[in-house]
């Protein structure tokens, strides 16, 4: 967020004072500091313009800042800042320190074999993945693009392969479904040659009274087309959230829909209704903390438990291939999370 104010050399120093504290604190957690420090932005800036109106009081330090009612110094607004930077930073860095992400047990885990991926990444090569869908993939619901999963997963990745060449391109478009997706599937997807795809498909289909039969023939479409290209394709199931599970029968088939189409095509299929349920269920977490207020899309806990579960299931495949497991690409796995 850009501010323009038309204030003189001595509001310009204490702006100056204020970037210069907050370019120094970790880049990752600028987009959050841009809205939590705005009002102190704007602070300083009145009273960097009641100060002018005297040249001697400009001229004395405002790194202290003291109330009438509370002779005690109180902090300054750039030392504020900095503070809310820090407290940002830890934040985004300990997403999972409140609570924690485990992987659910008793949910089938059908990933499945990720030949193609893993085998780059077990040979060091550059890896192009694509994360496509709607809302859920763009990222609505996070508090920043770096809390996306597609970002989380990459983020995550890299850690693993230090090495390694990865690209996770974020091709979601909030409010799409099967129809919209599979006209830009060849200009987004497909001409980018990816080494995978992550399909996040269905929610939109489920909320908007989309015929079941005409959504699955357009992802069964589009999972070949995206197979003929040479990708790995994991599909990704609707989340468990309020606005999804007030339409019960609507899930449940979107559900089982996209699973016969995992079955049918050989690839694999992320069971995030599932998990988010498991979240809920088994692991007694609230709604609240990984569902947004709408009660539709993700925070940036749940982006980010989602990533990680996703990324482990990418690791483990990997590992596989190392070890001399190389299971073919028409082969699916089912193991416990």
């Amino acid at each position: 967020m850009r501010f323009a104010f038309p204030f003189r050399f001595a509001a310009g120093r204490s702006l100056r004072a204020v970037a210069a504290l907050v370019l120094l604190a970790p880049l990752s957690a600028m987009p959050l500091c841009a809205q939590t420090g705005q009002a102190d932005q704007h602070a300083a800036l009145s009273s960097g313009a009641k100060t002018e109106a005297s040249r001697a009081d400009a001229a004395k330090p405002a790194a202290v800042e003291t109330d009438a009612a509370n002779p005690q110094p109180q902090p300054g607004v750039a030392a504020k800042a900095l503070d809310k930077v820090k407290q940002v930073a830890k934040s985004a860095g300990d997403i999972f320190h409140r609570v924690p992400c485990h992987q659910p047990t008793g949910v089938p885990n059908s990933t499945g074999s990720l030949p193609h991926v893993a085998a780059k990444l077990a040979a060091g090569k550059p890896v192009v993945i694509i994360a496509f869908g709607s809302s859920s993939t763009q990222g609505y619901g996070s508090s920043a693009p770096e809390f996306t999963y597609p970002s989380r997963l990459a983020a995550q990745l890299r850690r693993q392969y230090p090495s390694a060449d990865i690209s996770v391109l974020n091709r979601g478009k909030g409010g799409e479904d099967a129809p919209e997706m599979m006209r830009r599937l060849q200009t987004e997807v497909i001409d980018v040659h990816p080494d995978m795809v992550i399909w996040q498909v269905g929610t939109n289909a489920v909320l908007r009274n989309l015929d079941p039969s005409e959504t699955a023939k357009q992802v069964e479409d589009g999972v070949a087309r995206i197979q003929a290209d040479g990708a790995d394709v994991v599909l990704v199931d609707p989340q468990y959230s309020p606005r999804v599970t007030e339409r019960p029968e609507s899930a449940r088939g979107m559900v089982k829909l996209l699973g016969r189409i995992a079955a049918l095509r050989h690839v694999g299929i992320f069971p995030r209704f599932e998990v988010m349920r498991d979240w809920h269920e088994r692991q007694a977490i609230p709604i609240d903390d990984f569902v947004t207020a709408d009660g539709l899309h993700m925070n940036d806990w749940g982006y980010a438990c989602f990533a990680q579960l996703l990324g482990d299931d990418i690791i483990r495949s990997v590992g596989a291939i190392k070890i001399g497991v190389n299971v073919p690409g028409d082969v699916r796995t089912y193991r416990p999370m």
